[in-house]
């Protein structure tokens, strides 16, 4: 009974026995359930209006609690009348739209602990089954209020569901373009080149790259991707790429990552 105890320290002034607890537990239920309290007495009085507290004089009269609700779409109006037979409480609840009648008998020691009116987390007991009673008792019978509609679901980007990967590197160009040019690889005074400039737009790197070691490749361009083992865009434009394994069917000749070692004619090694 989420928001009881918050109603139960606003309401602890004026309750003063078991069955003012007990009423405070069938308010605060019918409010879950998307009523609000008008007012006491059979008949409405005037500038009210609808509320989750309780009214001023709720608990004027010990034997019979009257008061009237209505729900928040309006549709339903509710006049609950608790009356206290012994050490039982009836409630008897007419909704005075469509003239339907229920009625529920509550045991008031088997929801309230009498020793206890002045500690919320003591007083009540069987709360889940003072919900689930009022709920099939009360609340079914006569309908509940209609639910309010439901939020539209947030809309997802289809460019990041699409074939989405947390570990795939964005191409950084636009999707169907293809990378600038590489500068050429056969420029014997570019060695070094690349490493001395910051902006990185010359040619000619320290390090070994097979794509501009001095044989031609043509069409190959690692930021389009390589069938079959690595998608586009995995290998950022200009960046140095060392592909492993064959570039394509039917190549010929050793490749160019494959070194041989020194000496490597001699028989002897």
């Amino acid at each position: 009974m989420a928001g009881l105890e918050t109603f139960y320290a606003w309401a602890r002034a004026a309750i003063s026995r078991p069955q003012d607890a007990l009423i405070c537990g069938v308010h605060w239920e019918l409010v879950r359930h998307g009523y609000r309290c008008l007012g006491t007495g059979d008949q409405p009085g005037p500038d009210e209006r609808k509320s989750e507290l309780l009214p001023t004089g709720w608990e004027a009269n010990k034997e019979v609690y009257t008061l009237r609700y209505k729900s928040t779409d309006d549709v339903h109006e509710l006049l609950l009348k608790a009356i206290m037979v012994e050490d039982s409480m009836i409630l008897n609840v007419m909704d005075r739209s469509s003239q339907k009648v229920a009625d529920v008998t509550l045991a008031v020691a088997d929801y309230i602990d009498p020793e206890h009116l002045d500690n919320f987390h003591k007083v009540y007991r069987n709360t889940e089954e003072l919900g689930t009673r009022i709920a099939s008792g009360i609340i079914a019978p006569l309908g509940a209020p209609a639910e309010k509609a439901k939020k539209e679901p947030e809309k997802k980007d289809p460019d990041l569901s699409r074939d989405y990967d947390p570990l795939r590197v964005p191409p950084q160009q636009p999707a169907g373009t293809r990378a600038p040019p590489r500068p050429s690889p056969l420029n014997p005074f570019g060695v070094g080149g690349q490493d001395l400039d910051p902006f990185g737009g010359r040619s000619g790197g320290m390090i070994v790259d097979p794509l501009r070691s001095g044989f031609p490749q043509p069409g190959i361009d690692p930021s389009s991707g390589i069938p079959g083992r690595l998608p586009p865009g995995a290998v950022p434009p200009g960046a140095r790429f060392d592909p492993f394994g064959p570039l394509g069917a039917g190549r010929s000749g050793p490749d160019p990552d494959h070194l041989p070692p020194p000496g490597y004619d001699d028989m002897f090694m």
